[in-house]
């Protein structure tokens, strides 16, 4: 076992946290704390919160601490767990003794910011060079988690990170909420052997994925809202039946519009593009509502009767009287996608009701 021990300031924060701040190596910080890095495991679940190495970014850190007269005044955030290796012993006026443990190689800290100062410091030997540590305890690893998304939602992080370890973090504000509960869906339908966007998706996990998670997030959280799946919102199993609609809707899509969808970028289809994606969103609502559909085989029904209204990877898109746009036109703009999905919709409308009339003569 190899113990470290290092006198530290503590600070009076949230009761129940210890938060205190100490100076140590770079080697002992990454001999008692890890860097985890995102990502998933055989089954899909998540692992891990911290991003990728950013190569660039550390070989520029690593530039400039190689200078002699280099300084780093910024902390490095490491967490512990309650119980799990790290112990404060207060010595009076706000000064404590932190003693940390390493027992077999397992590491008690997390690093929730400054991995790629840690790891650009790991390649350069400066014997007697020290950074500033702020540490925190933590009830366990979910409110870790959750420090970490708090810490860093507000520095320059990529969104895809946040928003994919949302479903797997407890008691964030409500402004959360939706985010966490569309990104669920996503995870789900992303990760699910078999679904009809398994490993379809682009997020930071998985980043051969071609269709934009957020846009995916905007058609969960809009359906949610003011569509289909509000009616699920009340029930124990919403997640199972919001992830059973998209699903299904999306096997439809891609049954129906197969040339457009299967193996497209959305480079080539406007259907596989952020526009496309939340404008069908809309459409999955609709026949939804209007003909109750919830198996791929209704939407199906539904779909058919609009793909001779659309253009996604050639021909015009006639949007209105007085706006034709050649089929890659449409952006991923606010307007761009009201647009899109109002043609969408009135087009489904139209030839709902001519389908009708054909059947009752």
């Amino acid at each position: 076992m190899t113990i470290f021990k290092f006198n530290a300031v503590r600070a009076r924060q949230a009761s129940g946290h210890d938060v205190f701040a100490f100076a140590a190596c770079p080697r002992d910080i990454l001999d008692f704390s890890e860097i985890e890095r995102v990502s998933r495991s055989n089954d899909g679940s998540l692992k891990g919160f911290q991003r990728h190495q950013v190569a660039s970014h550390i070989r520029d850190i690593r530039d400039y601490l190689s200078r002699d007269d280099a300084v780093l005044p910024n902390a490095v955030i490491v967490a512990f767990i309650e119980g799990e290796g790290a112990n404060v012993r207060d010595l009076g006026n706000g000064v404590i003794e932190v003693e940390i443990s390493v027992s077999e190689g397992v590491k008690p800290g997390f690093v929730v910011d400054g991995q790629q100062r840690l790891s650009a410091l790991s390649g350069i030997d400066k014997p007697g060079f020290q950074v500033f540590v702020s540490a925190l305890i933590c009830k366990d690893y979910n409110e870790l988690r959750q420090q970490f998304v708090l810490i860093n939602n507000t520095r320059p992080l990529p969104k895809t990170l946040i928003y994919e370890l949302l479903p797997n973090v407890d008691g964030l504000p409500a402004r959360f909420t939706q985010r966490k509960f569309s990104a669920l869906i996503v995870d789900k339908l992303n990760f699910t052997s078999g679904s009809s966007l398994c490993g379809e998706v682009r997020q930071h996990t998985n980043p051969r994925g071609v269709i934009s998670d957020t846009a995916m997030q905007k058609l969960i959280m809009n359906s949610a809202s003011d569509g289909a799946i509000r009616d699920f919102m009340h029930l124990e199993d919403r997640a199972d039946k919001a992830f059973g609609l998209v699903n299904e809707f999306f096997h439809a899509v891609a049954k129906v519009y197969g040339p457009s969808w299967v193996g497209m970028s959305p480079r080539f289809s406007r259907l596989r593009h952020g526009a496309g994606i939340v404008a069908m969103g809309f459409v999955m609502d609709h026949l939804y509502s209007v003909e109750g559909a919830t198996e791929r085989h209704e939407f199906e029904a539904g779909l058919a009767l609009l793909a001779p209204y659309t253009v996604w990877t050639n021909g015009q898109w006639q949007l209105d009287t007085w706006d034709t746009r050649p089929w890659n036109g449409i952006q991923n703009t606010p307007s761009d996608i009201d647009l899109l999905t109002r043609y969408l919709i009135s087009s489904l409308k139209k030839a709902l009701r001519k389908s009708r009339r054909v059947v009752y003569g």
